[in-house]
């Protein structure tokens, strides 16, 4: 992105601080003004005094001279303090809100995307984290360079360049001439780092992600003894990246090396030229002083340029990244149209296909009824597409080909966040948020009251041990074990109390005597609701009013469980492999000899 670009993309959030931009530009133009107090002052007494001293004057005649200068710089330093205070106090409090803004922005619009969005290799968690927090930084200090120190310094250069020119138009072409070179270079070092900048960027995102990764991945590293793999693996990332920081301050060090020495240009013409006019009696000798330290002032922004080029640079490349958030339109989920009706849960899936973002062809030409009040048993081996018709069905993802309806209405036009609103959903593997077991459970239902969130606890198992805790409903329910962490997804789904439910493996991580009682409240709450449930386990599908048997993304059986036991297919060979792994054969013997 070019700059004019990034500030055009800037303007809607600075809007709304127009009055505290207006507050700091003027402060900046007195600051700029008073900063010329010193070199005038510094002129006049120069000149007075040499004319003292030629006039043969000695020290009691200028002390009145003294102290009016003394009066003078003082109330100017005084007056300064007043300034600058109230500029950067502005100038900090406009970069606040705007980093604020940007990142509510950012977080507000992610929330809004598919999960397609997400599952993207170039959006995992690690650098769209990098992308966000380096974007917001880098924009944020695009704001504070402008209005707290760009613009001070150029303002107080342009002020010093037209005092310059008034009092000496050579001595102004001098400085003004040593400018362009010096903008010259800075161009041509922002030019030879860019690309080297865009490489560090992906380099951090990089580390970022690997970083985070390494730490959710940390008990597999451990059981593995894999502490030296995964470090190698990380220094490699951090080697790459400190090149390319290398690589960044050396190209900086010569350009700033060149810069420095064309200052110093400056400073010696003014010298020499101020000098000989002052020899050719066309300036007092306190001009001499005067334009040095005005040309101080010209050369201000340039001895902070190379700075303010880095951070500006950085800007251009990490708003690309962050404003690539904001742009990714095609991302944010179909809302739909709100259908007034109650929800029956009657669906019908027609030759739909899936492919996910990464090629995999998930779903090919499936056919399904769920029907309204009845369980829907979807059975197959790991990566049949079970998981995928669910994601379909909550409109995490669109089909690729073919068509969904809910109760006669095609899926797409409902409203996406009413729709979730009535499906209860239990995974796996389900997220437990940071905070309390209590703030948890009422996830379900934000506005619960504590006795219905015990209630919930209740019939999900968990309130007995969760009394146990110290701290009981206010335990963190983070350091909780991977069972409890399940009850607790169960337990939102009983507050939820929705009139469709989805089910993907709700008893996976628990064990027999909890999912045993589990189903029995499972069976309590599916009473007049639409069930959809995914499971290994047998037990907790052969009662399902219809069962659909899934190979490779497509459906290959369906009917009851007897009817499916009897075709000898790819039910029946799941089936025996389940009884088989559950020894029922030893188990029979242990009880007819009990």
């Amino acid at each position: 992105m070019e700059l004019k670009q990034i500030i055009n993309r800037l303007i809607p959030f600075l809007k709304p601080y127009k009055w505290l931009i207006i507050g700091t530009l003027l402060l900046t133009l007195l600051g700029s003004l008073t900063a010329q107090v010193n070199p005038l002052v510094l002129r006049y007494t120069v000149d007075q005094i040499d004319l003292m001293l030629r006039q043969g004057k000695v020290l009691p005649a200028g002390l009145s001279l003294l102290g009016v200068i003394s009066v003078i710089l003082f109330a100017k330093e005084i007056l300064n303090i007043f300034l600058q205070f109230g500029q950067k106090f502005y100038g900090e409090k406009l970069r606040i809100n705007v980093s604020f803004h940007l990142a509510q922005t950012a977080v507000e619009k992610i929330l809004t995307y598919r999960m397609a969005f997400y599952t993207n290799e170039t959006n995992q968690s690690g650098r769209l984290q990098t992308r966000i927090d380096r974007g917001v930084e880098s924009l944020t200090k695009l704001v504070q360079n402008f209005f707290i120190d760009v613009l001070p310094l150029f303002a107080n250069a342009i002020v010093a360049l037209v005092v310059m020119f008034s009092a000496n138009v050579y001595v102004g072409l001098v400085a003004l001439c040593v400018l362009p070179a010096y903008f010259y270079v800075s161009f041509r070092q922002a030019q030879k780092l860019q690309g080297v900048r865009r490489k560090l960027r992906g380099q951090r995102e990089d580390k970022n992600n690997g970083l985070i990764n390494l730490i959710d991945s940390i008990s597999v590293i451990k059981s593995f003894v894999r502490e030296q793999y995964e470090g190698k693996k990380q220094l490699t990332l951090q080697q790459r990246l400190m090149d390319l920081q290398l690589q960044t301050r050396k190209t900086g060090f010569i350009f700033e090396g060149l810069k420095s020495f064309i200052e110093q240009i400056g400073v010696v013409l003014i010298i020499i030229l101020t000098a000989y006019l002052v020899l050719d009696r066309q300036i007092s000798i306190g001009a001499i002083m005067f334009h040095i330290m005005l040309f101080s002032n010209v050369s201000a922004p340039i001895r902070q340029l190379h700075r303010i080029y880095d951070e500006m640079n950085d800007a251009l490349i990490y708003a690309e990244g962050f404003f690539s958030i904001l742009d990714a339109e095609g991302e944010t989920e179909s809302l739909g149209h709100t259908v007034s009706t109650p929800l029956k849960g009657d669906f019908v899936l027609k030759n739909v296909d899936f492919y996910y973002p990464t090629g995999v062809h998930a779903l090919k030409n499936v056919n399904i009824h769920i029907q309204s009040g009845k369980t829907t048993a979807l059975v197959g081996l790991s990566g049949a597409g079970k998981s995928t018709v669910i994601n379909l069905l909550t409109k995490f993802y669109a089909s690729s080909g073919g068509t969904i309806a809910l109760d006669g209405i095609p899926l797409p036009a409902y409203d996406t966040h009413a729709l979730r609103d009535d499906i209860g959903l239990v995974l796996q593997k389900n997220h437990i948020f940071k905070g309390s077991i209590e703030e948890n459970i009422r996830y379900g239902k934000p506005k619960a009251t504590s006795e219905e969130i015990r209630e919930a606890a209740q019939k999900a198992f968990l309130h007995e041990q969760i009394l146990d805790l110290p701290e009981q409903y206010q335990s963190d329910a983070s350091m909780l074990s991977g069972g409890q962490q399940q009850r607790i997804a169960i337990a939102r789904l009983f507050l939820k109390n929705p009139p469709i439910i989805f089910l993907d493996e709700p008893t996976a991580s628990l064990d027999a005597i909890v999912t045993e009682q589990i189903r029995n409240s499972i069976e309590a709450i599916k009473e007049g609701r639409t069930v959809v449930i995914i499971s290994h386990s047998i037990s907790q599908i052969m009662d399902a009013d219809m069962i659909y048997v899934m190979q490779r993304g497509e459906v290959v059986e369906n009917g009851k469980h007897e009817e499916l036991y009897d075709q000898n297919g790819v039910y029946r060979t799941i089936f025996d492999a389940s009884t088989r792994s559950l020894n029922l054969d030893k188990i029979s013997k242990t009880l007819d000899n009990n």
